[in-house]
């Protein structure tokens, strides 16, 4: 058993090893030797289950560090019912975000955010700098429609059978005739389905358009995506329909959502544009690297010197705290910006003072006379409750300032949200290896039992 948990702790630190690794690439020429490779982090791909796995672990840096520009958007919601408005501002975040995917932004931040009795939706794009054209994108209203298949014979080709091309056309019935879109159950599966009700107007359109594609698939589209494209069972009369699918509760949600944001059209104006350069995220970068660096190298120093071996083991716990941490930011996908990379390197102290608690309990213990392994687990057990209390205390403010339930009086910006997660993350898992890791090296270096 302790053969195979050796096994799995070093599969686990060549894991995070791979997943910090940085992209480099490495050139050696001389004589007959010529080398050429590349070293990258890990990258997933493939299909588990029948779902499909693509996952590229790297960090991934915000607008501030990596430069682009930050959009702010303002809702006009006068024309909307006052229970209509919060289902109307998360459909045009979905649609802003999608339309940004889809111009070619990698990693865009889309958030909304309520100024007094304004709604505004903030975009940033990294590594973007002219943005008129998606501007331009996303500031159009959302258009729902509904889209029949038709089969036209191909004559360009001459064969003995005759080819036919699918082909969409509009059928006149579009987010205007909805009254609204609910997410409801199956009577006889229980499974999650959409339900749509129509006007008067698009009553009768949609009778029509089913009475003649029976076992026909009517396709939904929002701008220029499909959303949807049930099969027709039967003519659809009374105006009410059903959409139902091999979808789950989340993605019904959503689907109602989007078909939601045509029946309310929400239109925004860009209230707020700004700018930032590439250079200045560099310069930024360097010098937290630097800051980081130095700041780092003068803790592991003080730990050596001040509590010698114990002080090396901390370091060493120190360093892989700090893998363990990246390996996290890259496998969540953590859009690092500067309060960001602050709030990480403030965990690091955070680590440290776990360590020093530990140390401190176990040489109070040495000065009781008790010998070094019951001084360990005693310094141990003792220091355990001020660890817990102090970075459960750290996590609750992290929690507060994070505000994941949105409350208007606590902060609603992306980069304090930032800097909240960051350092919840590095308090965490300052948590596991200043009481886990620490422990186990300790044991391991002066061969303790357990």
């Amino acid at each position: 058993m302790k053969t195979f948990n050796k096994i799995l702790i070093l599969a686990i630190f060549f894991l995070i090893i791979w997943i910090d690794l940085p992209e480099h690439s490495f050139k050696f020429k001389r004589g007959k030797i010529n080398l050429d490779f590349k070293i990258k982090p890990l990258s997933l791909e493939g299909q588990i289950f029948g779902w499909r796995i693509k996952k590229d672990f790297y960090t991934r840096l915000g607008l501030d560090l990596q430069g682009g520009s930050h959009l702010v958007f303002e809702a006009e919601t006068k024309n909307i019912k006052k229970e209509d408005v919060e289902d109307a501002i998360a459909s045009a975040r979905d649609i802003i975000e999608r339309r940004v995917n889809f111009f070619g932004v990698t990693e865009p931040v889309v958030q909304t955010l309520k100024v007094g009795e304004k709604q505004r939706i903030t975009v940033d794009l990294p590594g973007i700098s002219n943005v008129d054209e998606a501007i331009k994108l996303i500031g159009k209203t959302a258009q729902l429609s509904f889209k029949e298949e038709t089969l036209v014979e191909d004559k360009k080709e001459a064969t003995a059978t005759p080819i036919f091309l699918r082909l969409t056309k509009e059928t006149g019935l579009t987010g205007r005739d909805i009254k609204k879109a609910a997410v409801t159950f199956d009577s006889q599966t229980g499974k999650p389905q959409v339900a749509l009700s129509f006007t008067k107007k698009g009553t009768e359109l949609f009778a029509k358009i089913t009475q003649r594609n029976v076992g026909k698939p009517v396709a939904i589209y929002l701008d220029d995506f499909i959303l949807s494209a049930p099969t027709v069972q039967q003519p659809i009369l009374e105006g009410n329909a059903v959409i139902t699918g091999n979808f789950n509760l989340e993605e019904a949600k959503k689907l109602a959502i989007s078909i939601n944001s045509g029946a309310l059209p929400l239109p925004i104006k860009l209230v707020e544009q700004r700018n930032i350069g590439p250079s200045l995220g560099k310069d930024e970068v360097r010098k937290s690297v630097y800051a980081g660096f130095f700041g780092l190298l003068m803790v592991l120093l003080f730990m050596i010197g001040y509590y010698g071996k114990l002080g090396m083991i901390a370091s060493v716990a120190l360093i892989i705290y700090g893998l363990i941490s990246l390996a996290i930011f890259r496998a969540i996908s953590v859009v690092l910006t500067l309060p960001g990379i602050a709030g990480f390197i403030l965990s690091i102290g955070m680590a440290v003072d776990s360590n020093i608690l530990i140390f401190e309990r176990i040489k109070e213990e040495l000065r009781k006379g008790k010998e070094f392994e019951t001084a360990v687990v005693l310094g141990f057990g003792r220091a355990i409750d001020a660890i817990k209390d102090a970075n459960i205390t750290t996590l609750l403010v992290a929690f507060i300032l994070f505000n994941p339930l949105n409350w208007e009086f606590l902060p609603q910006f992306g980069m304090v949200r930032g800097f909240a997660l960051t350092l919840a993350i590095g308090v965490a898992t300052s948590l596991f290896t200043g009481v886990v890791i620490t422990k186990r090296l300790i044991e391991a270096f002066y061969k303790i039992k357990n």
